[in-house]
């Protein structure tokens, strides 16, 4: 089924109902997705700081009030327990489990954590004729551990987790001008070029995600990516934290268009 043109709502619902179980990269062309970050309230403030330090990594969209699973302003109806098609469960930095649906796990301390996503900006990119190959090749986007560090707030500490997208030089500078003007989902690319220049050894083995082709002419085009924090969270071991798994993420009643600036 396409769900390019569905709307965020009905995409959602069949999240809910279990019928959308993978990635929801090209879902709801022109709306905005948002990764995930579940930590409980004592860590909250400490996240919310790592966030506005390192906000190309950690773009906030939306922070939920404690205990509360809904998220209003990012959409109808939401229930975050349910609508991501896949969660990771994270113990004292260990992945324990990925599961559809986290609502057994739900506490009253928890604080839901919404961070623009690179996924939103794909739409511009299509719309201005800029490939966009994991859609093409109907994978996840790959994603790739990197030697930058994070700015440190409380007990978070980390490098950034960076996505890629190859692409024609032409195409990068339309790349680089497109997202530029949408730095709430992460805005331009931090690097382009030589891997090994952001601490990435193996181009063809993505830390997240999916391989993907990329084909002679083209370069490797990195931006910062909403995983940022699950790489934290595996160095700073806390008791218990849940996100998206990657690739993975909320579709949100917001427009992209919103979101620039």
């Amino acid at each position: 089924m396409d769900y390019s043109m569905m709307a965020p709502e009905k995409v959602r619902k069949l999240i809910r109902e279990g019928d959308i179980t993978g990635p929801t990269a090209g879902m709801s062309n022109g709306f905005a997705q948002a990764n995930l970050v579940i930590l409980p309230e004592k860590l909250a403030y400490d996240f919310l700081l790592f966030c506005q330090r390192n906000p190309r990594s950690c773009p906030l969209l939306e922070v939920g009030n404690r205990g509360d699973k809904t998220l209003p302003f990012l959409g109808k109806d939401i229930d975050i327990t349910r609508d991501i098609p896949r969660y990771c469960v994270y113990e004292k930095g260990n992945l324990v489990e990925t599961r559809q649906d986290i609502s057994d796990l739900w506490k009253e301390d928890f604080v839901s954590f919404l961070i623009g996503c690179s996924f939103s900006f794909e739409t511009a990119l299509l719309d201005a004729g800029v490939p966009i190959r994991h859609i093409e090749e109907k994978c996840n986007v790959p994603m790739y551990k990197t030697n930058i560090p994070c700015a440190e707030a409380g007990v978070f500490k980390g490098n950034m987790v960076v996505s890629m997208r190859p692409l024609k030089m032409p195409d990068l500078i339309k790349a680089t001008r497109i997202t530029g003007e949408m730095p709430r989902v992460h805005g331009a690319p931090i690097h382009f070029g030589d891997p090994l220049a952001i601490g990435i050894e193996e181009i063809e083995q993505p830390d997240f995600g999916d391989k993907v082709t990329i084909k002679d002419g083209e370069i490797p085009v990195f931006w910062p990516c909403g995983v940022t924090p699950q790489n934290v969270v595996m160095k700073v071991k806390p008791e218990m934290v849940i996100t998206h798994a990657p690739g993975h993420m909320l579709v949100t009643d917001i427009k992209n268009s919103a979101l620039k600036y």
